[in-house]
């Protein structure tokens, strides 16, 4: 029992030291107004599914798309790259967004697609490696604009980010405790393993190349 105790109390700290260690590093960095947020030539919108398992809308993407779109039409954002997981033909993430943002009015030729963001990590990342960016604005949730915002830090890229309406507690509860194993595995990742994205790819520059439309990893 003092074992399994033992454990536990380790766990929590180890979480919380995490989470301090991100929050502590991104201060200041994220912004909840559009007036006060400075202008930068791409915003990266970080993927999530449109639908819950149980059928219902995640109320995640739309306000992420919404919060996009609201910078797009703002000029705070000249590009939107869309991060997220296509690894099934089925399920495409960044297609979804991509689609959503069209029917809040950011023209097409606007928003460029990541079909490889499997993880945070590999979206930030990829979004210098692949995309040719070293300054962007994330969107995303607050929690998740800080540990986006640390992964770049760490990996060349001057972010900021753009909170989008967070989720109330009920509907966010599941979120909220996977963020605080995924904070954890942020800093092993960037601190200590230098972990790569899972996926490289051909250089495609925003803004000079058109948009790919389909999956490109």
């Amino acid at each position: 029992m003092k074992i399994v105790v033992v454990a536990a109390l380790v766990s929590l700290a180890v979480m919380a030291g995490a989470a301090a260690i991100i929050g502590l590093a991104t201060a200041g960095l994220t912004y909840d107004s559009i007036e006060k947020i400075p202008h930068r030539r791409v915003g990266l919108l970080l993927g999530c599914s449109r639908m819950l398992s149980g059928g219902r809308a995640n109320l995640f993407f739309a306000h992420r798309v919404e919060a996009a779109a609201e910078l797009f039409r703002a000029r705070k954002v000249d590009y939107l790259l869309v991060s997220g997981d296509n690894r099934r033909k089925e399920y495409n993430e960044a297609g979804d967004m991509r689609e959503a943002l069209i029917k809040a009015g950011v023209p097409a030729e606007r928003i460029y697609c990541d079909y490889a963001g499997l993880r945070t990590l590999d979206s930030v990342i990829r979004a210098r490696e692949v995309f040719c960016q070293d300054e962007i604005t994330v969107i995303s949730q607050r929690f998740h604009n800080e540990r986006a915002i640390f992964i770049g830090m760490h990996n060349g890229i001057d972010a900021i980010g753009y909170n989008a309406a967070d989720v109330d507690a009920y509907n966010s509860f599941r979120t909220r405790c996977r963020e605080q194993l995924a904070r954890v595995r942020t800093v092993l990742d960037v601190c200590l393993l230098s972990t790569a994205p899972r996926f490289g790819g051909e250089k495609i520059e925003i803004g000079v190349q058109a948009p790919v439309l389909s999956n490109s990893y």
